[in-house]
């Protein structure tokens, strides 16, 4: 999987591609409609690439306070796009 249309047309499919990494799979799940799946997939890592999709996740819940925490962790500010905006660059990013 190369492209962001790739990625999207395979929310289609029941489950993600094996090959995807744990931020992908993450960002697979939620772009599913599954938070809570997509929070497990790296809830439990505290590396940058995780840590940004973490703040992403808990940006999309609400939690701000906890998703700027992440940020940081991530060495990343909170943007100001769409969460459906930060979502597509967080896919071409790891892609």
């Amino acid at each position: 999987m190369k492209t962001l249309a790739e990625f999207k047309a395979s929310l289609n499919l029941e489950q993600p591609a094996s090959e995807l990494s744990v931020q992908l799979k993450s960002l697979w799940y939620d772009g599913k409609g599954d938070w809570h799946q997509a929070h497990a997939q790296v809830d439990h890592l505290d590396d940058q690439a995780s840590a940004w999709v973490h703040a992403y996740l808990h940006r999309k819940e609400g939690d701000i306070r906890n998703a700027d925490y992440w940020y940081s962790k991530a060495r990343q500010t909170r943007p100001k796009l769409s969460l459906e905006k930060e979502w597509e660059q967080l896919v071409v990013q790891f892609l």
